[in-house]
């Protein structure tokens, strides 16, 4: 069982903090281990007293009262109960269309391919092939346009999609 596949099963059993300590450096590992559900990524070789900065930081994250809300861009994200709103008034998005805009939104400014996101949403097991991904994409940007919400889907030509950072 590869790390990806170690990751997928504990991210299903438990939101405890995940760290990868891998010598796979090259990016599309990165951002598969980061779209499974990994916390921090951290490639070999690495200095001890990072590593322990680190665990301590993940920890200290643990420790603090646990936010159900999150907002980017003006679009607020309720984590308990899978809805969305824009400025109070509630967007009407499918359970797919929700999924994909909560996976982009907690990883703001990291950029997912089509297939990255169709493998978190959807699983290995989905029926649809990743231009699925395109059209819910488009119909995401249709809704939050109504809604008043700005332009916080990014298209990033030739990789994949990413939510606005805000930084």
């Amino acid at each position: 069982e590869d790390g990806f596949a170690v990751c997928r099963r504990i991210r299903a059993e438990t939101d405890a903090p995940i760290l990868f300590l891998t010598a796979r450096t090259d990016e599309p590992s990165v951002l598969t281990g980061l779209g499974l559900g990994a916390d921090d990524y951290l490639t070999k070789p690495f200095r001890v007293a990072e590593l322990r900065a680190r665990v301590a930081a993940h920890l200290r994250r643990q420790n603090r009262t646990p936010s159900h809300k999150i907002t980017r861009g003006g679009v607020t994200l309720d984590l308990s109960a899978k809805e969305a709103g824009v400025d109070g008034m509630p967007l009407h998005l499918t359970k797919s269309e929700y999924a994909i805009c909560e996976l982009l939104a907690l990883h703001a400014g990291q950029t997912f391919s089509k297939e990255q996101i169709y493998e978190a949403v959807f699983g290995y097991d989905g029926t649809a092939d990743d231009t699925a991904i395109t059209q819910h994409i488009k119909n995401i940007r249709a809704k939050l346009r109504v809604a008043g919400a700005g332009e916080v889907l990014q298209t990033i030509w030739g990789v994949g999609y990413q939510w606005q950072n805000e930084n």
